[in-house]
């Protein structure tokens, strides 16, 4: 299971009637070939900030975009009716799509919530963990499920989330950001689990820690990014990295060590 050393995030386009369309249509899948090029899987964000953005799928429509089965991650999280969910997953199939990184996910006014009990929760709003069962009992041996594990949030509180998902079905990890070693995510590979650890990679630590909602490390006078990319490679060897905020103006070749 990822079998490359990067997995690429790329944002879908914007929702948008305006003339700049297409010409950002074309500039998805002109960065959707250079990662698949470059050997990478690529992570598509579904509706992220709560904004309604096309779907990976719909993206590779309008451009004929073939899927690379063993390297495109479509995410997918709760904020979706259950009819439009159920289109999803019946898209992704008949396009052979294998992997599905499920997040509860950002809702907004924009934005209908999936109801818990049409997919078998017992909670008042559908849960990640029920997503993931319900993709595993609806579609068996069709996709791989991922969760997300956020190493910012208390333990052992998010370990036993991530044991809940994992027995909901979910195969492999993939970690908030994360800066160096950390001793949350040394715990999760307890867990038997894939782990896909994800680098920041702008800059802007400000913008990481407000996202995730960790006040600022004060000990982090200048966040080098690629500078931690290598440390997360010398700590987590054996683990696929994610890639989140990456410059598609920069030559990767250049901040990328394993590429």
């Amino acid at each position: 299971m990822f079998n490359y050393p990067y997995v690429i995030e790329l944002l879908s386009q914007k929702r948008s009637t305006d003339n700049q369309f297409e010409a950002l249509i074309d500039r998805f899948a002109e960065r959707y070939r250079r990662v698949i090029d470059a050997g990478c899987g690529v992570s598509i964000p579904d509706n992220p900030m709560g904004q309604p953005r096309l779907g990976a799928l719909e993206s590779f429509d309008l451009r004929d975009l073939s899927v690379d089965s063993d390297k495109v991650v479509m995410n997918l999280n709760t904020f979706h009716t259950k009819t439009e969910l159920d289109k999803l997953l019946q898209k992704a199939t008949k396009a052979n799509l294998k992997y599905i990184l499920v997040i509860r996910g950002d809702g907004g006014p924009l934005l209908p919530k999936l109801d818990a009990a049409s997919i078998g929760g017992n909670k008042s709003v559908a849960t990640s963990i029920d997503l993931i069962r319900y993709i595993n009992r609806e579609y068996p041996d069709q996709f791989i499920t991922g969760a997300a594990f956020n190493p910012y949030k208390p333990m052992p509180f998010e370990l036993n989330r991530m044991k809940e998902k994992i027995d909901a079905g979910a195969k492999f990890a993939v970690t908030q950001p994360v800066i160096g070693k950390d001793k949350s995510v040394d715990m999760l590979k307890d867990l038997n689990i894939t782990i896909v650890v994800e680098a920041w990679m702008s800059k802007n630590i400000d913008l990481l820690y407000r996202s995730v909602g960790k006040n600022k490390n004060e000990k982090i006078e200048k966040y080098d990014p690629v500078e931690n990319l290598k440390a997360l490679h010398e700590f987590y060897p054996q683990c696929c990295v994610y890639l989140s905020m990456l410059s598609f103006k920069q030559d990767w070749e250049e901040i990328l060590p394993r590429l």
